[in-house]
């Protein structure tokens, strides 16, 4: 699954798709579409690689009665594909789902069934869905510090030379497609941030200055165009990544585990979304009791979070830190957030926290 495909490669293999479907007909065989199945129970953790990688189990969809609709919008959707490529164009998830209204008895009934037709695509052609020209409607994150973004003027062509502490009070917002992207920075390190507020709280007092680093809001969990960007910065420019979440499973195992090494849905891409080299910084189980931060009681859907990452999680389970982690904090019975650390003052977390968290790669959870 090459990065540097050209639109006319990526037609030939949605053609291949049809040709073979084609074929079947006209040998009266009822054509068969294969992907791989995308749960956590189909990838395992390659240490080597630093990420999830995809198992052999695959699903097979057979034109016969029961799945003529699913096959229809499969096939629907690839020709809808097609075009957006063919013409350099894009289209929302949400404009794929509505496309679909002119397609009579074969529509999607709901976005969830356009979104997992899409996914399905994508794993079946190996392919990015952004490769395909579909983008999501959520925004990327936003970037500040210690960095120039080289895009390109859509109709001209021309460099565009972006500087990353020249937004003011604001940032600089990824963007749905990132993969032209070129950087140029002295940064020393990435800090990649859960919240858009403590974010906010770095940007405002120019944390980048002080450590001569980047400075990136995921928003959450990062959407696949913030985690590719954070992957191609890392890359080009040799720079450690380190992950500042809330204390809390959410946080360990769903923001940093999905940036670190991807996920069961998207195994057949985590190769190129995933940030193998990315650090778990903090909140740790082990910082809620060293700065005797404020808490709140684990929810009944943490504590299955927690049991179910040691019991399920190939990661979890590679790594002997992770797994006396998240023991401690069950045993804890508590949670903290990021903004916790304003106990001992607003600006704490850039005076003291993360400087001496900095200092201390023993900290870390890795």
């Amino acid at each position: 699954m090459s990065q540097e495909m050209t639109n006319e490669d990526i037609i030939k293999k949605i053609q291949g798709v049809a040709l073979h479907i084609k074929e079947s007909a006209h040998k009266a065989r009822a054509p068969v579409l294969k992907t791989p199945v995308r749960s956590l129970s189909n990838v395992d953790y390659d240490p080597k690689k630093g990420h999830f990688v995809i198992g052999d189990s695959e699903k097979q969809r057979k034109l016969n009665a029961s799945s003529v609709k699913t096959f229809a919008q499969t096939v629907l959707l690839l020709n809808e594909a097609k075009k957006v490529v063919q013409t350099d164009d894009i289209m929302t998830k949400r404009e794929a789902y509505y496309v679909s209204k002119n397609w009579g008895d074969a529509k999607f009934d709901e976005q969830p069934e356009s979104d997992s037709v899409m996914e399905d695509i994508e794993a079946m052609l190996r392919l990015q869905r952004e490769q395909l020209g579909f983008i999501p409607e959520e925004d990327g994150g936003a970037v500040a510090g210690k960095l120039i973004i080289i895009d390109r003027d859509a109709d001209t062509g021309e460099e565009l030379r972006i500087d990353c502490e020249k937004f003011g009070s604001g940032a600089y917002s990824i963007p749905s497609q990132v993969e032209h992207l070129k950087f140029e920075t002295k940064a020393k390190f990435v800090i990649a941030i859960e919240t858009a507020g403590m974010f906010q709280r770095l940007v405002k007092h120019k944390f980048y200055n002080k450590e001569d680093c980047i400075l990136i809001s995921m928003k959450g969990v990062p959407s696949r165009a913030t985690r590719r960007f954070i992957r191609l910065l890392s890359d080009q420019n040799k720079l450690p990544v380190y992950v500042f979440c809330d204390g809390d499973p959410y946080g360990m195992l769903n923001i940093y585990r999905t940036l670190t090494v991807g996920s069961g849905n998207a195994a057949h891409v985590n190769e190129f979304f995933c940030v193998p080299n990315a650090k778990y910084l903090g909140i740790t189980p082990d910082d809620i009791e060293q700065y005797d931060l404020p808490s709140h009681p684990l929810k009944d859907v943490d504590i299955k979070r927690l049991k179910d990452g040691l019991k399920n999680d190939p990661f979890v389970a590679h790594h002997k830190r992770w797994q006396e982690a998240l023991k401690k904090q069950l045993k804890m019975g508590v949670r903290a957030e990021q903004q916790a650390l304003a106990k001992h003052g607003l600006n704490f977390v850039i005076s003291d926290y993360l400087p001496q968290k900095l200092k201390n790669p023993d900290s870390w959870l890795d």
